[in-house]
């Protein structure tokens, strides 16, 4: 064979592998949800590719039949084509024996690296970056060489088939996608710049709906605003001037006899109409209503169908005893959920310092500490038994924390600044060169 032919087949097989690579690699990294859109907006093309990634095993069995007699012909032609031009270069400086030996491995070498680099790395490298629009260029050719080798293509696939049957192997893909998948792919846009911030630690917060319970989110027991029903007409009026609200827990005596809830439009609209003001009262279109009540371990997620079902936005969250611990509304669970792009309306829960720690109010979810501090909430010990900061401490310390108590887990030094009676207001973070094993500090003495 002529040296000009010879290198011309070389360069067409070089072609081919790469073609078979790049056919290989855009299929099995081309995302179905990103064809389904093209699928859906017309483009044929795309919906063979998603058929074809339904059942791979012949495509991909076009593909290594391809790319296996490209490799046996690349060897054969490029050996015979470079091997002569070597030898008789390296003839001046070295034996014939030696020349033929040196130049048959120089020659191999070059077509080795001739393949490598442009039929294998260049390709599938290209492949990589944009497999969509690849693999809808590349469809529409291998589906041909699927028709036109179909009798070897069905052999070879009936053998791999047995072979997968006969190990348990599974057959298809699962291209189910969880929570964690739709997690991953908001973080990696956002580190690319393609979604903010904000809008990444929404899509996680919707998920975290599941798995957080109504105490992270609720208004606490000693933080609620409540009238009572023997309350006159002046009391509810100064204490709704004094601390406003759009809504009001109702009780008979105490917090824990609930009566019901009121609405602040509704108490307006006695004042502007010069009425009087009376809990007690109940003909039609009162101010009372019954007041939704909701056990304290249920989810955010649950809490949101209960809303649904009762049509209400308002709940009294009540524990194992009985006891009121707090109310949530449909407006803390959606303040959950959009996180820092709705403007909160207390001081922020968790402030970064200008050192690198961290200060925090103990009602902190502790997933938003957690996701603060770059620690994996997995690792947390004893989880499920607090759902907040200062609950972690609590079981940490197996006590109720006082000032200046102190807990290590892994790097992470978490120290009790403030305390109102019972209540941790403030906690300071803090990261160390400690190791992962965790410990509790021993309190401070007290003065």
């Amino acid at each position: 064979m002529e040296p000009p032919v010879t290198f011309l087949l070389i360069a067409l097989l070089i072609l081919v592998s790469a073609f078979l690579s790049l056919s290989e690699i855009s299929m099995a990294a081309a995302r179905r949800l990103k064809l389904r859109q093209l699928a859906d907006a017309g483009d044929a093309r795309a919906l063979g590719a998603l058929e074809i990634q339904e059942r791979p095993g012949n495509y991909f069995t076009v593909v290594q039949i391809g790319q296996n007699m490209v490799a046996i012909l690349g060897g054969i032609v490029g050996e015979g084509a470079l091997t002569p031009y070597f030898v008789s270069a390296l003839e001046h400086v070295a034996s014939a024996k030696a020349a033929a030996t040196i130049g048959f491995i120089a020659s191999f070498v070059t077509v080795t690296s001739l393949f490598v680099l442009f039929s294998d790395l260049l390709p599938k490298r290209l492949a990589m970056v944009s497999p969509e629009a690849l693999v809808l260029r590349v469809v529409g050719p291998m589906r041909l060489w699927m028709w036109l080798l179909r009798p070897a293509v069905w052999i070879f696939d009936s053998l791999a088939n047995l072979l997968i049957r006969l190990f348990r192997l599974p057959a298809e893909r699962d291209d189910r996608v969880t929570s964690a998948d739709i997690r991953a792919m908001a973080e990696a846009s956002a580190q690319a710049g393609l979604m903010a911030l904000g809008e990444q630690q929404m899509i996680e917060n919707v998920f975290e709906l599941e798995t957080r319970t109504v105490e992270s989110a609720m208004t606490t027991r000693e933080r609620i605003v409540y009238l009572l029903l023997d309350d006159s007409d002046e009391q509810i009026r100064s204490r709704v001037a004094a601390q406003p609200h759009s809504t009001y827990l109702v009780c008979d005596q105490n917090i824990d006899q609930v009566a019901g809830y009121v609405d602040a439009p509704d108490l307006f609209q006695r004042v502007l109409q010069n009425e009087s003001i009376s809990l007690k009262e109940q003909p039609a279109g009162g101010l009372l209503r019954k007041v939704l009540i909701v056990p304290d371990r249920l989810t955010l997620s649950e809490v949101l169908e209960q809303f649904r079902q009762a049509h209400e936005d308002f709940a009294v969250i009540v524990n194992e005893y009985s006891l009121v611990v707090g109310i949530i509304t449909l407006n803390d669970v959606m303040s959950t959920v959009m996180g820092s792009l709705v403007a909160p309306g207390d001081e922020e829960q968790i402030v970064r310092r200008a050192d690198g720690s961290w200060l925090m109010d103990g009602l902190t979810p502790i997933g938003d500490v957690t996701r603060a501090i770059h620690a994996d909430p997995a690792l947390l010990p004893q989880r499920g038994q607090y759902d907040t900061l200062a609950g972690f401490l609590m079981v940490m310390l197996r006590r109720i924390p006082r000032r200046t108590d102190a807990v290590s887990w892994g790097s992470y030094r978490f120290e009790v600044m403030d305390v109102d009676g019972y209540k941790i207001d403030q906690v300071m973070v803090t990261q160390t060169d400690g190791d992962a094993a965790e410990k509790v500090a021993e309190p401070a003495a007290e003065g």
